[in-house]
């Protein structure tokens, strides 16, 4: 045995010692807790944005880059963490992605103009990225069999709760104390994550490689430039040079990453994992469970606050109706799955869930009740909640375990990037149909103000931008769910005759 071969050897022993002396149940509960504090700093940064907007002086592309900002680092650079996991460490990661959350929670608890929240929003995101990476693959590397799929399940759920407290609990504290209370009380979650990692157990892949560091160049930059000129088309019209050239420029890098990945020997992406087409199915059903209802997750407190005059508090509790469902029936479809029934099956009647909720809430208009809107934004909310977690589940059975990281990495990646694309995309839809109907008001009534003589006027073409929005959403999941359905079939395996099983058998 070579030199090289006995340390690996050493360092492969070390770190199974140090799994083994690792707290399970501790591990899972301070996982779960990021999968608490997360879903609720995405959902209920939506309901303050009004108050947020009115404080700073901000309206449009500014105002949406509070939340879009957290989302597009978070997927710019999950990928990248997942696969820094693997290398030098998943509690590594998910630590310092605990620290970089409270850090940039902090500050956005303190920012005094929207440039300094933005940016300190972007840091939480780079920090959300470790801890959903991280945590995502300490899992995955803790449990096996069902107690895997009981663990990701709990994660659906305890996602699920965040998203379902998050707009209540935001709303409840930017009503009582103002919109900066709601970052500073996460800022103290964050530490108590960075805190809990001293009771988890380290686990990476058997061997260290160099880093991809051009692969994770490209990708970051390919994805980040994407997303800062589709969130500049709403203000500045898609054929700007704003918007224009960071969309050729990340296309570019994204074929140069396409490029680097395939001559790096060990890339930040193996896309032998994108050949699988059972595994990117999942995939696909991640970005559209998460894409399906984050337009939305992200703008309808905006509406319900700016037509109908609702209340942060009523907008909260409101959007409960959206995330309650979430918190059960994450346990119910692992339940389903651990009992028999397809996952096939599963992820296809909550891909048609998801469609029919957005196309049911073109119920909405001006004065319209909250009873009125609970039907489909339960519906909504079940499609989500049945397949949180068993997704992530059924995608790590698809994978070999020295890339789990890397397949956790690519699933949040997927799942940030879906949502941030789809939040994206829908503010600039309404934005652009307000434009066609009302001119340079448009980023104003989008941001939750119509004030003056014509709100009447302002409230009904909003809502018309509401609805084609929604029915657009709705036709590309119910296509989506189509997709995967077929993805998904069975392999169609060539009959065998008894005549070349018996002599097989013999062989």
């Amino acid at each position: 045995m070579t030199e090289e071969r006995r340390r690996s050897a050493r360092r492969l022993a070390a770190a199974v010692t140090w799994e083994r002396r690792g707290h399970p149940a501790v591990t899972l509960a301070t996982v779960l807790l990021g999968f608490l504090v997360l879903p609720m700093l995405m959902s209920g940064t939506t309901v303050a944005l009004p108050r947020i907007g009115a404080d700073l002086g901000a309206s449009g592309a500014a105002l949406q880059w509070v939340v879009i900002g957290y989302f597009l680092a978070a997927a710019s650079v999950m990928l990248v963490a997942g696969s820094l996991g693997d290398l030098f460490g998943r509690r590594r990661v998910f630590a310092f992605g605990a620290v970089t959350y409270a850090a940039g929670a902090l500050a956005s608890a303190t920012a005094t103009d929207i440039l300094l929240l933005d940016v300190a929003r972007t840091l939480s995101g780079l920090g959300a990225a470790g801890v959903m990476a991280g945590g995502g693959a300490i899992l995955g590397a803790t449990f096996t069999g069902r107690s895997r799929t009981r663990a990701f399940g709990a994660m659906g759920t305890t996602a699920g709760v965040g998203m379902a407290i998050g707009p209540t609990l935001s709303g409840w504290l930017v009503g009582s104390f103002g919109w900066r209370a709601t970052f500073a009380v996460f800022a103290v979650v964050g530490l108590l994550l960075w805190g809990g990692t001293a009771f988890m157990a380290e686990s990476r892949a058997a061997t260290r490689p160099r880093m991809d560091l051009a692969g994770s160049a490209t990708l970051v930059g390919a994805l980040a430039l994407v997303m800062f000129g589709l969130n500049q088309a709403a203000q500045a019209g898609w054929w700007s040079v704003t918007v224009f050239g960071p969309l050729v420029a990340g296309l570019a890098l994204l074929a140069a990453f396409v490029f680097v990945e395939r001559r790096n020997p060990h890339p930040v992406l193996d896309l032998g994992l994108l050949r699988d087409r059972r595994f990117m199915a999942w995939c696909l059903a991640c970005l559209f469970v998460a894409a399906g209802a984050a337009g939305v997750t992200a703008f309808l407190p905006t509406y319900l606050q700016g037509v109908n005059g609702v209340s942060a508090q009523g907008a909260g509790l409101t959007m409960l109706m959206l995330t309650a469902p979430v918190l059960l029936m994450p346990q119910a479809g692992a339940l389903l799955v651990n009992r028999g029934l397809p996952p096939r099956a599963l992820i296809t009647v909550s891909l048609l869930l998801i469609a029919a909720g957005n196309a049911w809430l073109t119920v909405i208009h001006p004065g319209i009740g909250p009873l009125a809107v609970l039907g489909p934004l339960a519906t909504m909310g079940a499609g989500m909640g049945l397949v949180i977690g068993t997704t992530d589940g059924q995608a790590m059975d698809q994978v070999p375990p020295e890339r789990i990281g890397m397949a956790t990495g690519l699933l949040n990646t997927i799942r940030a990037g879906g949502a941030t694309l789809v939040t994206t995309l829908f503010g600039t839809a309404l934005t652009n149909l307000l434009q066609a109907r009302t001119g340079t008001a448009a980023a104003r009534i989008a941001a939750g103000d119509l004030a003056g003589p014509d709100r009447l006027h302002h409230a009904l073409h909003f809502t018309d931008a509401w609805h084609l929005t929604l029915w657009g959403v709705a036709g590309i999941c119910a296509v989506t769910a189509v997709v995967v359905w077929a993805m998904l079939a069975p392999s169609r395996q060539p009959t065998v005759t008894t005549a070349h099983a018996s002599s097989a058998a013999v062989r």
